[in-house]
């Protein structure tokens, strides 16, 4: 049992089994550290998600893949869709292509984040405009289990530029990205793929991080926190 599974209250709505995998759950998981980045174990997240809006849509499937040992491990992806009976689907849909059916034949909400908040363990997270991923997954975990999302996140969105400053595409997609370093994917806007996508494109930002001296997962969110200050500060 986690250390700290007594400060967590108890979750109405969820079974006895419920409860005792919610305090299996890390309750203070670990800030990024001075391993090397090829030690680290890696999740990396894609959502897909009823709409854009942060307080009122839902998450609807969850992608995940592990990047550990410099590598995507194939032996460990996450993928689940949510059932959602009173959700209203925005025109979204027809870019993820989750419909009515889909959803109601979904995995129960508590279930399907209880695995992956298992699947993830203390892991840093990584994803493509990670703060609405990280707003709309702490919101879930909250509304469903009560479970407070503590986990880093780092933005692919924001360590591309940093990484390839010569690229001169600083506000791109995914898309932008993966056409820039000529990536073969075979598949977009569904969430493991996505997440299979973003992986791909970290892998080689993994590679021109340890080319700039960045070799670890604390010296690469220091170098760029001062980057986003230096975005943020006024100009003269």
């Amino acid at each position: 049992m986690s250390l700290f599974s007594w400060l967590r209250p108890s979750r109405p709505g969820l079974d006895e089994h419920q409860q005792a995998r919610l305090q299996q759950l890390p309750a203070a998981p670990a800030v990024l550290g001075e391993t090397t980045l090829r030690d680290q174990r890696w999740v990396v997240l894609d959502l897909e998600t009823s709409g854009l809006n942060l307080n009122r849509d839902q998450v609807l499937s969850i992608g995940a893949v592990v990047i550990e040992d410099g590598a995507v491990d194939f032996s460990q992806q996450f993928e689940r869709t949510l059932q959602r009976a009173q959700t209203k689907l925005s025109p979204s849909v027809l870019i993820h292509g989750l419909g009515p059916s889909a959803i109601a034949a979904g995995c129960d909400p508590a279930e399907a984040l209880l695995d992956f908040m298992a699947f993830v363990g203390d892991s840093p997270l990584l994803a493509f405009h990670a703060p609405f991923d990280q707003h709309m997954l702490g919101r879930a975990l909250k509304d469903s289990l009560g479970y407070r999302l503590a986990h880093p996140f780092l933005d692919v969105a924001d360590l591309a530029p940093l990484l390839c400053p010569q690229a001169h595409i600083r506000e791109a997609g995914l898309d932008d990205w993966i056409a820039h370093f000529n990536l073969q994917v075979g598949e977009r806007h569904h969430a493991s793929a996505d997440a299979l996508a973003t992986a791909e494109l970290m892998l080689i930002l993994f590679s021109r991080a340890r080319q700039q001296g960045l070799d670890s997962p604390a010296a690469l969110q220091q170098r760029l926190n001062q980057w986003k200050r230096r975005k943020q500060a006024p100009s003269f």
